[in-house]
């Protein structure tokens, strides 16, 4: 859908735009930014307002982080366009998660920078600026030049670094489906929940209605007696 883009911006070839970079990188995984400027949930992580983490829903205080032993992470996702809202990409309308390796340049540098301060369960709004996605290239057709990107991301999981062979992809996949399960159990779940809600709400309203009209039916009894 969009195009990877080197090093010179002039160069593309074909690839899904949250998962390339439009500058060379390599990152160290370190951890948490130090002295990042933090406002209640809300941290700029770059220091110069061009990765903005506000976090939505906090993990568990003991969640697993990424690190140097746990780089390959799990992620369900989507990324709209800041100036618009539209949305470019996501993994919600198939219930699919995208899997990468920390450090390696092969998301934009946002995500390299972001995903590392994340723990596992853990919900954040990522803000990012041209100079740390697409740049002054963009990524045609569905990211325009000079675009600040907003992506919600959910970090399912980070594990450590796996071989390639023929066995260990057969259980990648079979994680993968593992975790997919799991989230549409957990939908279907709140979905259930909010059906109730509702269900309660309408109820409620019922009863109270009913009460109203038969005070109002008590009312009209009176004003006929008199």
């Amino acid at each position: 859908m969009a195009t990877r883009i080197n090093s010179d911006s002039s160069r593309k070839s074909a690839s899904d735009p949250t998962r390339i970079t439009n500058r060379s990188i390599s990152l160290r995984l370190l951890g948490p930014c130090s002295n990042p400027d933090t406002m209640d949930d809300v941290t700029d992580l770059t220091g110069d307002g061009g990765v903005i983490k506000k976090i939505i829903t906090r993990a568990k205080a003991d969640a697993l982080a990424p690190s140097v032993d746990l780089p390959m992470v799990d992620v369900h996702y989507e990324g709209t366009l800041a100036e618009t809202g539209e949305v470019f990409d996501t993994t919600r309308e198939d219930n699919s998660i995208f899997s990468f390796e920390l450090g390696k340049g092969t998301v934009i540098q946002a995500w390299d920078v972001a995903l590392r301060t994340m723990k596992v369960g853990e919900v954040a709004k990522i803000t990012c600026k041209p100079e740390y996605a697409y740049g002054a290239a963009g990524s045609p057709p569905d990211i325009p030049p000079n675009a600040t990107l907003i992506f919600e991301v959910e970090l399912l999981s980070c594990r450590p670094r796996k071989g390639s062979s023929l066995g260990s992809a057969s259980e990648e996949r079979a994680r993968l489906d593992e975790l997919k399960k799991q989230r549409e159990v957990a939908a279907a779940v709140k979905e259930e929940e909010k059906k109730k809600r509702e269900e309660a709400k309408a109820a409620a309203a019922a009863r109270i209605q009913a009460k109203l009209d038969a005070k109002k039916g008590q009312g009209k009894g009176k004003g006929k007696g008199k």
